[in-house]
C-alpha cells in the first residue's frame, strides 16, 4: 500500500479547518491576523487546534458545543498549531510566559488579556461534555450574557 504523506494531511487539516469554521470560529493564519484578533475589546475564545485524536474527538466537539449557552465570549478564533507555525507562535507568545503551550488547548481573554485556559491536561482522556462544562464555567465567570 502507497499512502502520500501530504495528501493524507492536507485532507485532515482542510477537515479540521472546516469544522472550526462551520462552528462559527475565524481561521488566523498568520501573526498579523492574531495580533488584530487579540487586540479586540471583549471576550475571545482561542482555540489551539491539532490533527490528534483529542482534537477531533474531543477539543472541536467541545468548541462546537460549548457556545450554545447564555454567556459567550465575543470572538470565536483559531490557530492550527503544526499548520499555521507562525500564527500559533504569535498567540502562543501573546499568552505570556506562564502559558505551557499545548495543543490542543483553549484560552479565554479579556481586553486581550488572559482570563481563563483549558490545556490538554484537561482534554485528552476527558470526555467532551467535561470540556464543554469546563469552557463554559469560565464563560460564566468572564463572559456577558447573550
Amino acid at each position: 500500500m502507497n499512502m502520500d504523506y501530504d495528501l493524507f494531511m492536507q485532507q485532515i487539516t482542510t477537515t479540521a479547518r472546516a469544522e472550526m469554521e462551520a462552528a462559527g470560529y475565524e481561521q488566523l493564519r498568520t501573526p498579523e491576523e492574531v495580533e488584530a484578533a487579540f487586540a479586540r475589546k471583549g471576550t475571545t475564545l482561542v482555540m489551539v487546534n491539532s490533527v490528534c485524536g483529542c482534537a477531533g474527538g474531543i477539543a472541536r466537539p467541545a468548541a462546537t458545543h460549548a457556545v450554545h449557552y447564555d454567556k459567550r465570549p465575543d470572538y470565536l478564533v483559531t490557530v492550527f498549531a503544526g499548520q499555521d507555525k507562525d500564527a500559533t507562535a504569535a498567540a502562543r507568545y501573546y499568552f505570556g510566559e506562564d502559558h505551557i503551550p499545548s495543543s490542543p488547548s483553549f484560552i479565554l481573554l479579556k481586553d486581550g488579556q488572559v482570563v481563563g485556559e483549558v490545556g490538554r491536561f484537561e482534554i485528552e482522556g476527558h470526555d467532551p461534555m467535561s470540556v464543554v462544562t469546563n469552557l463554559q464555567g469560565h464563560f460564566e465567570e468572564n463572559c456577558e450574557e447573550i
